[in-house]
Parts: structure tokens; C-alpha cells; sequence
């Protein structure tokens, strides 16, 4: 099965049409879409289009002085306080804001943002209990708007965040650790920790929330009220970022024009964020060369490999697991399920389910070979991960042996997974599906394949009205944020799908996961994730999928790409590139 064959009879059709519009301008408009690029990738030749192969008549015809990236989704909010972790809307405030410390383009390490060091023990920047960080910050810095930039933005920017507190974005992570802060003077930045924090840089000091805004401008706009959004700053970020925010017309784009001011990689070029065509639509623009880049999964290769100017980038992993939730919190199902609330009580069942599902079904089908399996629950890629960690395969023998241990496999079950519809969640569900009842007929999964909203609906609520449903993880630079999400029984799903009640030993798994959390010598902490690994092998949580592999599709015109699985999806920053 793969979700490519689901958009296969439209691809032709659409072509049409984007090649209809490609050669509509007349050759006397500024702006021809027709009229090659002066960077015209090498080896694209003139003539007509072959709509089975997807070459372009007259070369590329995007447009020069802009990228054009056509995305998937549109943003809830461009306000650092308010973004939901994994939401795109993390992508805009990465190219318009900027944090003290941030990930470079090269890897996992941290280099200086808005601050001129990253803090170490060795450079002095962090006190020897662990506590105090001190951030000297760039001087000469300005906002987008023109008000300069100092240490009290960066107090007033946290303190802001801490004091809405709103439940969509991620206040919790400066609330939870920070003790307190201020200026030092107009260039120096310094902020005590409640407790020892070994992932303070790299999950929380390089989080959306932590991106500095002007106060200036957040006061001239509704300034800050606890609990409540700022309407201004939910649609007009303005930070010292790279790219200057111009326009967002709803349901169509987003504009940004170069900072040509920036301290850092000025962008060569100006941005457009085409929002969430069809990806028929998405594919096809980019055969036809409207667009420079599109957001992509393994599931579209297909549709693109061997088109002519396109380049497929598909090194490494992303940094979010495809997961199926268990619900040990269950209070309301749809009326078809027959499991007790107690079901995924029993460690028995949950592993069961893990040795049922057809992982290399899922990975070489849906992912098309674009991916790995990971173990419960550190990705590979981030520090902690252990590639000697047990992987769970799949086994029919031993999950039938466990069904019968806890007293299923004669009578059977009904149970839903909820899923968002025509994506790779809804496949894993129907892996999911085809890997139980086709062990045991009696043993039934009915998969409710929804839109978006109404999964994000129920996937939001809590208690969750469903045992089980499909996503994946939020992408994350340290192990502490996966563990403490996806893990630990007091943590955000812990407390939403009640982990302390199936855990053979909660507190000794809560235990490992703070103590790692405040670790911060390196090898230690590694051997604690590595037994918390193995602890969450035997007593899971979840189903995990795949995690997913890197699939980027680009037109070669396209210079100096960077991708980078710690950057918020897309996982690139647009001023790295030129054409």
C-alpha cells in the first residue's frame, strides 16, 4: 500500500492545469513567469512539456529574486508565546526571530545567536552548580521595526511568555525552569535555573518560545495581559531574524522580504510560503518549476523521482517518530469497541500489540525505505540514543502467545484508532489493522480516518475519548523533552493516558528521567537513557512506526540547500539559499 497511489489519477489532470498557467503571462509583464531564470539550472532544454515525465517547456519559471516554497499547512499563530510545539507556524518565527543560542546548519551543535558565546563551564558562562547562565549579547542589533535591541527585550520577551501562559504554546518549559533573570547591563543577559538543567541550551534556550521581541513593539500593541493572546502578535511577528515579515493572506501565503541588515547569513533572496496546496498540486508545481522547494514524505518519491530539474534530498532522519498512542486513561469509546478501560493496564497487551505490527510492511511500503526503527523512545540522531537498545520487530508467535496470557485470544476485541485521513498516520493505522486480524480474526481494529481538525479535536482533549490513535512525535534537540513528553508517568502524555497506572515500576522510570534531566556529566547521563531505554522496551507506551526518513524536494536551480532535523519543519532556514 502507499499513499502515492491515492493522488495517482490526479497528477495528469493537475499537470494541465500548472502548465496552463505557466504559459498564460504575457513576455511584456515584469514579472514573466515564462522568461527562464539568469541562474537556469544546466540541462534544462527547451520545448514542450511531456506530462508523463513532467519536463518543463521553456525551462524553470519561478521566479528570480524570490523562493517559493510551497508548504502543507498553514500557521496558527506567529507569536513565539502562543505556537504549539510542531505547529508551522515555529517555521515563520525561525526565520523572523532570533534566540541567544541556535542550531547551525552543520549538525547538533549550538553557535551564537543573538548572544555573542554559547555558554559553557569552560568559558565561564555557566556557574559551577549549573544554575546561573550569562549570555553577552550583539550590540548593534536592531528589530525589523527599528528599535534597537538589548538585554531588557530578552527579559521582557521570557517574562512575557512566563506571564501569558497560554495552554497551546510552550510557556512551561521557561515556567518550569526558570528561577529567575535580568540585565546585567544593556548587552548582558543573565538568567538563574530553579534546579540543574543538563537540556537548557539545546531544548529550551533554542525553543520558539525563548525568541526575543521587541518590547517596544509588543507595548505600542496590546501589550501583555496574563492568559490572553496578543491578536498584533499573532499575525505580525516582528523580530531581528533574517527575513522581515510583509504579508499573510489567509489561505493563499505568506510574504517576506531580506534583511539585508541581518548579522548573520543575509538572505539572497526574498521568501513566498505558498500555504497548503493539494499535493497533487505541490508535486506538479514543482515538475513545472513554480515552485523552488515543496514539503514532502517518502510517500511522494514516486510521483517525483527522475523528474527532470528536480533534486530529491534524502540524507538522515527526521527527529519525529511515528507513534500509535495506548490509552490507559480510557473514561468514553464509540459504542463498537469492547476492551474494558483497564485494557492497556495489562503489560501483556501493550507488548503484544508491539510484536504484532509489521514494521518492514510500513517502512518499505508507506516510507518506501526512507526511514529506521528507533527504540522506546530516543530517536536516532540526538544525543542518548543507544544503537544497542532492543528494537521491537515483528514476532506473530510471541504476540500470540501474549494475547493468550491475558486471557484475548479466544474471545477477541473490538478497538478504534483514530488517524487524520490520506496521509502516513492513516497507513500505520492500517498496518496496524492488517497486523492484528490477520493474526487473529477475532481480534478487530476499526480505523476512523478523519480530517484534521476533527482528529486534532480529539487528540487535544483530555481525557482522549479513543485507546488508541496515530501521529507523530514533536521534534526535539535533547532526549530530557522526549522523555519527559512521551514517557515519564507526570509528564504531558503520562498524565493525559495515566502511565503510572500500567507501569510495573513508575517511580524507578520517573526516577531515571530526572536524574539524566539533571546530569551533566555526559557518559552518566548516557547510561541512564540507555537503562530507561531498555525499562520502556519491556513496559511500552506506544507502537513505534518508523522514524520516518528525510525526503526534500527541490529544483537544482536551487544553491547552497542546508536541512537540519533540529530546525522546526521544514527543517531549513531559507537564507542559506540562493538560485
Amino acid at each position: 500500500m502507499s499513499a502515492r497511489r491515492w493522488r495517482a489519477t490526479a497528477l495528469l489532470l493537475v499537470l494541465a492545469m500548472i502548465m496552463a498557467a505557466c504559459t498564460s503571462s504575457s513576455d511584456t509583464e515584469p514579472d514573466d513567469p515564462d522568461a527562464p531564470a539568469t541562474t537556469e539550472a544546466a540541462g534544462e532544454s527547451e520545448g514542450e512539456s511531456d506530462p508523463t515525465t513532467g519536463g518543463e517547456a521553456g525551462g524553470d519559471v519561478g521566479e528570480e529574486d524570490v523562493f517559493v516554497h510551497a508548504g502543507d499547512d498553514e500557521p496558527l499563530s506567529l507569536d513565539p508565546a502562543q505556537v504549539e510545539a510542531g505547529e508551522y507556524g515555529e517555521a515563520v518565527i525561525l526565520q523572523v526571530y532570533d534566540r541567544l543560542v541556535e542550531f547551525g546548519p552543520d549538525g547538533p551543535d549550538l553557535m551564537p545567536g543573538l548572544a555573542t558565546e554559547v555558554p559553557s563551564t569552560d568559558n565561564g558562562l555557566i556557574s559551577a552548580d549549573g544554575l546561573t547562565y550569562t549570555f553577552p549579547l550583539r550590540e548593534g542589533v536592531s528589530f525589523h521595526d527599528g528599535s534597537p535591541f538589548t538585554a531588557d527585550d530578552v527579559v521582557f520577551s521570557w517574562d512575557r511568555a512566563m506571564t501569558m501562559s497560554l495552554p497551546e504554546g510552550t510557556a512551561d518549559l521557561l515556567n518550569d525552569n526558570v528561577a529567575s533573570m535580568q540585565a546585567v547591563d544593556d548587552f548582558t543577559f543573565e538568567v538563574t535555573l530553579q534546579a540543574p538543567n543538563a537540556a537548557f541550551l539545546n531544548s529550551i534556550v533554542t525553543a520558539s518560545v525563548a525568541a526575543v521581541v521587541s518590547q517596544e513593539v509588543v507595548e505600542a500593541n496590546g501589550g501583555v495581559v496574563e492568559g490572553t493572546p496578543n491578536e498584533f502578535m499573532a499575525t505580525n511577528p516582528i523580530g531581528t531574524g533574517p527575513f522581515k515579515f510583509v504579508e499573510w493572506n489567509r489561505n493563499e501565503n505568506l510574504i517576506f522580504e531580506k534583511n539585508d541588515d541581518y548579522f548573520g547569513q543575509v538572505p539572497a533572496l526574498d521568501l513566498r510560503i505558498e500555504i497548503g496546496p493539494d499535493p497533487d498540486v505541490r508535486v506538479l508545481g514543482l515538475r513545472a518549476g513554480e515552485y523552488d522547494m515543496i514539503e514532502t514524505d517518502p510517500s511522494f518519491i514516486g510521483d517525483i523521482e527522475g523528474a527532470e530539474g528536480v533534486v530529491i534530498y534524502s540524507e538522515g532522519l527526521l527527529l519525529e517518530p511515528i507513534h500509535i498512542g495506548l490509552n490507559l486513561n480510557i473514561t468514553d469509546l464509540p459504542e463498537e469497541d469492547t476492551i474494558p478501560a483497564d485494557f492497556f493496564h495489562d503489560p501483556r497487551i501493550r507488548q503484544a500489540f508491539n510484536y504484532a505490527f509489521d514494521y518492514e510492511a510500513f517502512l518499505n511500503g508507506a516510507l518506501g525505505g526512507f526511514g529506521d526503527f528507533n527504540p522506546h523512545y530516543i530517536p536516532q540522531g540526538i544525543f542518548g540514543y543507544d544503537p544497542t537498545a532492543p528494537v521491537y520487530q515483528q514476532d506473530l508467535a510471541k504476540a500470540e502467545e501474549l494475547f493468550r496470557e491475558a486471557g484475548y485470544w479466544d474471545e477477541g476485541f473490538t478497538v478504534s484508532v483514530i488517524t487524520e485521513e490520506a496521509n502516513l498516520f492513516e497507513i500505520a493505522a492500517l498496518v496496524l489493522k492488517d497486523s492484528i486480524e490477520g493474526l487473529n480474526p477475532n481480534m478487530q481494529i476499526r480505523v476512523l480516518a478523519v480530517a484534521e481538525a476533527q482528529f486534532d479535536e480529539a487528540h487535544a482533549s483530555n481525557p482522549v475519548p479513543y485507546a488508541m490513535w496515530v501521529k507523530n512525535a514533536d521534534p526535539f534537540a535533547d532526549p530530557e523533552a522526549y522523555l519527559r513528553a512521551y514517557a515519564h508517568p507526570d509528564g504531558e502524555w503520562g498524565e493525559i493516558h495515566d502511565f503510572g497506572a500500567g507501569y510495573q515500576d513508575p517511580e524507578r522510570i520517573a526516577g531515571l528521567i530526572d536524574d539524566a534531566a539533571q546530569e551533566t556529566d555526559t557518559t552518566k547521563r548516557a547510561e541512564l537513557y540507555a537503562e530507561v531505554q531498555r525499562l520502556l522496551f519491556e513496559d511500552p507506551m506506544w507502537i513505534i512506526a518508523a522514524q520516518e526518513g528525510v525526503a526534500v524536494a527541490y529544483r537544482d536551480r536551487v544553491q547552497g540547500f542546508v536541512h537540519n532535523p533540529l530546525w522546526p519543519r521544514p527543517n531549513v532556514r531559507w537564507n542559506y539559499f540562493s538560485k
